[in-house]
């Protein structure tokens, strides 16, 4: 008997946009024509089978539309997968250290980084680990099946999830028809490169990038990949039949392809060989290492953070922090007496209170590094310190006051075996040079001797990192706060960048560098901060508005329209700022106004200005981030186990420079990009591209064949290449230049792993689970989904030993 057929109608709405449901409406119906009408009707001609499995799909579809609009997306995109890249990161960067440490002359394999990969995941997380799904195609197929199959319960009305039948096909299209192959395909590095590729196909690669990227690289696969193309290139252009002018063009080309693979061949060789070592180690232990001088070691930010280390390691800080102090004493006096100069040709007389704060400044040096109950105290000749305080109680204090003292402390630093002559056989000189990019070619500008060096007044160029000296803007005598204006930082659009006036929408103006030194009985400090004029303008409209009697002292330099990006103007403008400054910080203004420590501390401190922001701007800075660049930083480039006063800086510089460049708005604009991000246009424009995809022009797409291994390798030489062009100078000379190197490559090599790849494509799929149904317990599913992973149950039996003589007693 045939049975009558029935009339199902299909309700083609979906998402309640238009846009979204169209594409995927087509969607469905590709997968239903693809993965069951082939076989289906090959059995039967019965439309209704098709029609309830659409719309069981359907059903699935328009719930998790439902959920989707009901849930805040911000701290997902925001923080939520900020957090797990971080972390991925950090994981494989433990893993690549905890191989150099089993064996440091063989180099591990692919396969022992995958593994120890999942152990170090593992003593990370506790409760779980990755690594079946990730490495066994079965059990990862199982555990997209068991996934699925939960989604569909919570997606689905419960008759059409109690249908077996049904809900196995729509759980294996699912799982196998669309999860699985956009999960291989996000995973797999070659795609990664190319994509990376794609994404900044605006820069251009240069040869020096390029050269670094051979001469670096640890793969013989690329290396041969190169040196054959190299090698096709020559054959091809000797073949060639030219003349006039060309001739010289062909020739240049032939020497640059002859020099590439002479590179290649011998990096080759070397790797072959296994004689390649680190080399640090190697100029450490054998080189001839070239020499910085003291005197421009004092005034590199990179340089000078490793001799920072290197003077607390032997405590002997104290000397390295006054000569930076004096040096700024000496800049903020010239500053103040050429005020004090211009003001009595005005007819302004302001004499002896300018005199009484530079006083004032000097002795607090004195009281700091060179009095009796100074600690640590700064050693030097008596007689000079007598003559010294002698000086400070008779005369008026002048900019050269502290020259004698300061010119015995830099011969004393730059002579005695304690400071520098053992600081250039130390370790962390071969790791300055490194940073400093300058172990390979060893041909710095200065001395070759440090011995010949001499003391002039202060050392030859502008100091970048001294310390100016201030008073106490405390009550608490024990803690001093000191500040001063290093320089004028210019800066472009790139956040990055330190280069440049800054730029926001064609505004332009000038950042001005504070370097802040805070000391108390038991620590030290130093960071940089980074303020606008108008910054200082807000600030001072506070101050005098809360201390009436300040207006008459404290005069802010004028605003200017016309011009205002003049390089003599601000130079002018920040020696006028810094004398504001200096004079802001002097012991009798800050007695006389007690309550003034709380704002100056305020100003000056390791953060973001605020002009006072309301509690919508404090709610947006507390989700978003500016912490989103801070930690990518900490993690690429290791900045967590670096001199935590390098580390401060820099995390202070990129915060000031990217609140400086985009102000608020950055706030506002991560808002809003995430709000285009979940728009129906976009969602629409994704759906799109899924379906291009998989099935272009209609048809399901064909398994794209593993392309040429020569062609994956050339590949990655050009995505690192990519990489090291884009990144900006300035970055290096922040950081160092090994130190850049190590996080880009450190990056790339990390989405060189499939395995690794696939782990974090899940990782970022549970967050999105759990962030799309926070009422259901996900994390607890993902543990259970998880629990028998070889390392889990390795990690669980180092755990049981501890308890075991217990045992074994009863």
């Amino acid at each position: 008997m045939r049975r009558e057929a029935r009339t199902i109608k299909i309700d083609r709405r979906l998402t309640g946009a238009n846009i979204i449901d169209e594409p995927l409406q087509q969607v469905i119906q590709f997968s239903l024509r693809d993965y069951v009408q082939y076989w289906y009707y090959t059995l039967s001609d019965d439309e209704s089978f098709l029609l309830e499995i659409r719309q069981t799909l359907q059903n699935a579809l328009i719930q998790f539309a439902t959920r989707s609009k009901e849930i805040d997306w911000q701290p997902y995109f925001t923080t939520r997968i900020v957090d797990d890249f971080g972390t991925h990161l950090r994981v494989f960067r433990k893993a690549q250290q905890k191989i150099t440490e089993k064996d440091d002359q063989v180099k591990g394999t692919a396969e022992d980084l995958v593994e120890t990969f999942f152990e170090v995941e593992v003593e990370m997380e506790k409760e779980i680990c990755r690594d079946l799904v990730c490495t066994s195609p079965k059990d990862e197929e199982g555990f997209l099946r068991d996934l699925c199959e939960v989604l569909l319960y919570l997606l689905l009305p419960p008759g059409d999830f109690q249908n077996k039948i049904m809900r196995y096909f729509v759980r294996e299209i699912l799982a196998r028809g669309i999860l699985l192959p956009l999960i291989n395909q996000l995973s797999d590095p070659d795609y990664i490169n190319q994509y990376v590729i794609w994404m900044i196909r605006d820069s251009n690669c240069n040869y020096e990038a390029f050269m670094n990227i051979i001469k670096l690289s640890d793969n013989i696969g690329e290396l041969e990949a190169v040196r054959d193309k190299a090698a096709e290139e020559l054959q091809y252009l000797r073949s060639l039949d030219t003349a006039g002018d060309d001739i010289n063009t062909i020739k240049n080309q032939i020497n640059s392809l002859l020099f590439v693979k002479k590179v290649c061949d011998s990096r080759i060789q070397r790797l072959q060989s296994g004689k390649e070592i680190n080399t640090v180690k190697l100029a450490a232990n054998f080189g001839k290492l070239c020499t910085v001088p003291l005197d421009s070691i004092l005034v590199d930010n990179v340089a000078l953070q490793f001799f920072m280390d290197y003077m607390q390691q032997t405590g002997s800080q104290a000397h390295l922090f006054f000569w930076l102090t004096v040096e700024g004493y000496r800049v903020t006096a010239q500053q103040q007496l050429e005020v004090l100069l211009s003001r009595q040709k005005d007819g302004k007389h302001q004499t002896n209170q300018t005199k009484g704060l530079l006083r004032a400044a000097a002795f607090g040096i004195y009281e700091q590094y060179l009095s009796e109950k100074a600690s640590p105290r700064v050693t030097v000749d008596d007689y000079l310190v007598a003559k010294l305080a002698d000086t400070l109680n008779h005369e008026d204090p002048t900019p050269e006051i502290f020259d004698d003292i300061q010119r015995k402390v830099y011969e004393l630093m730059l002579r005695d075996e304690r400071f520098y002559p053992s600081f250039r056989q130390n370790a962390l000189y071969v790791r300055m040079l490194a940073e400093l990019d300058m172990l390979k070619d060893p041909s710095f500008r200065g001395s070759d001797d440090g011995d010949g060096e001499s003391f002039n007044g202060s050392p030859t160029g502008s100091i970048n990192l001294s310390l100016d000296d201030l008073s106490n803007v405390s009550s608490d005598d024990s803690v001093q706060l000191h500040a001063y204006i290093s320089d004028t930082v210019y800066a472009d659009y790139d956040p990055y960048a330190v280069a440049g006036v800054c730029n926001d929408h064609g505004k332009t103006y000038a950042l001005y560098a504070i370097t802040v030194h805070r000391r108390n009985l038991h620590s030290e400090e130093m960071w940089k901060t980074y303020r606008r004029y108008s910054d200082f303008h807000d600030f001072h409209m506070r101050i005098t508005e809360q201390f009436e009697s300040l207006s008459n002292i404290l005069k802010l330099p004028g605003k200017k329209t016309f011009n205002n990006m003049d390089r003599d103007f601000l130079e002018k403008r920040k020696k006028d700022l810094n004398a504001y400054l200096q004079l802001l910080l002097t012991p009798e203004m800050m007695k006389a106004s007690p309550a003034l420590a709380h704002y100056v501390c305020d100003f000056l401190e390791n953060k973001a200005y605020s002009k006072g922001k309301g509690d919508f701007a404090r709610k947006v800075d507390d989700n978003i981030p500016l912490r989103v660049m801070l930690l990518l930083m900490d993690e690429v480039f290791d900045l967590k186990e670096r001199n935590q006063w390098l580390r401060r800086n820099i995390k202070n510089l990129l915060q000031q420079l990217i609140r400086a460049t985009y102000g608020d708005t950055i706030n506002r604009k991560i808002v809003d990009y995430v709000d285009w991000m979940t728009s129906p246009e976009q969602v629409a424009d994704s759906v799109k591209r899924f379906r291009d995809a998989f099935w272009p022009n209609g048809i399901l797409a064909e398994t794209v064949p593993c392309r040429d291994k020569s062609i994956r390798m050339r590949t990655r030489i050009a995505g690192k290449t990519k990489l090291f062009a884009i990144m900006p100078d300035e970055l290096k000379h922040i950081i160092g230049a090994e130190t850049t190197r190590k996080g880009i490559l450190r990056v790339f090599e990390m989405f060189q792993h499939n395995q690794l790849n696939r782990r974090m494509v899940y990782v970022f799929l549970e967050g999105f689970l759990e962030t799309l149904f926070p009422q259901y317990k996900f994390r607890e599913l993902f543990n259970k989904l998880h629990s028998r992973s070889k390392q889990m149950q390795k990690y669980k039996q180092k755990l049981q030993p501890t308890q075991a003589p217990s045992i074994q007693k009863r």
